[in-house]
């Protein structure tokens, strides 16, 4: 769950975000930066490792100066930083990162110097984003599952294989010790059979988990819930309304059980605390300790990593 920065949601909902499902996930601004008269200077930082690069040409301009393509450089450690600079009316120094890169917006009255400041002062937010968005570049190019006998999908954190059986009559079953997913299927069948099948058995499964997993932390929270269902969201990991209906989202399967279990214990935790705030978390960590855990490895788990249904 990770949560994103994002409007407040409806007054009688609240819902855990899908950081990557979000059309623009990566393209979320940091706290805005002040822009006082004198920006402090660069210090020791902790610096990402010297073998990365965030140049998008190959060949680099000199640091300070703007490269041929308007963007501008600037040494940073170890690494040679590429960013854009758009001047506007804003009184405080905005960092962006898309899929371009790094873009800063800067009040027109701020010196270049103070800005390039507050990009020092920033540092570890921009490296640490620039180097997300490389890897979510990267994973996009990775061939995509290929839905045939022998092919691996995730299931509760490992891989498990598909069997692909021809029968008259259509059929899903799962070896355990094996870790096979055996689907049998008529003569003829095309690939979209296979999928519709798999899918229905793993939101089955879901379903059959979360009636598992959600009594254990409302008695644990103490609350009480009105109803659950499967949710096919593109956006959210799950939902809770002041009335007490979850909805969670059936893909959760996909990921090993403390990932399910923290976002069942972000949505009860809700029914005590309809909002994101330190009270919220508190509750949250109450009974669900390792919660930051599970957000980051939501987080870093994008829709390329998992089956295209």
């Amino acid at each position: 769950m990770k949560l994103l920065r994002q409007t407040p949601p409806e007054p009688q909902q609240l819902a855990l975000q899908l950081d990557f499902f979000s059309s623009d996930a990566s393209a979320r601004p940091a706290v805005d930066q002040p822009a006082p008269k004198h920006v402090p200077g660069s210090g020791k930082m902790p610096q990402a490792p010297a073998t990365e690069s965030f140049l998008t040409p190959s060949e680099p301009a000199p640091a300070g100066k703007p490269s041929s393509s308007g963007h501008r450089r600037l040494q940073v450690g170890d690494h040679l930083l590429e960013y854009r600079l758009q001047r506007s009316k804003r009184r405080t120094i905005g960092f962006l990162i898309d899929e371009d890169g790094l873009r800063i917006t800067a009040p027109r009255w701020v010196p270049l110097a103070e800005i390039e400041s507050a990009i020092h002062e920033k540092q570890r937010w921009i490296l640490a984003k620039l180097r997300e968005r490389r890897e979510r570049s990267a994973r996009r190019l990775q061939p995509q599952m290929q839905w045939c006998d022998g092919a691996t999908l995730p299931y509760l954190g490992n891989d498990i294989t598909l069997r692909i059986l021809a029968a008259q009559s259509a059929g899903v079953a799962f070896d355990a010790d094996a870790r096979e997913l055996a689907v049998s299927l008529p003569p003829g069948a095309g690939e979209q059979q296979l999928k519709d099948r798999v899918q229905g058995w793993l939101q089955t499964e879901a379903k059959r988990i979360f009636a598992e997993r959600l009594p254990v932390y409302a008695e644990r929270l103490g609350v009480v819930y009105k109803s659950f269902a499967l949710s096919s969201a593109t956006t959210q990991w799950g939902s809770c309304t002041a009335e007490g209906k979850i909805r969670l989202n059936w893909r959760l399967v996909h990921f090993a059980m403390p990932m399910i279990d923290y976002v069942v214990a972000h949505e009860l935790s809700h029914l005590r605390e309809m909002n994101h705030s330190p009270r919220f978390w508190a509750t949250v960590q109450s009974v669900f300790p390792e919660f930051q855990a599970a957000k980051r490895v939501l987080r870093e788990s994008g829709p390329d990593t998992l089956p295209v249904f």
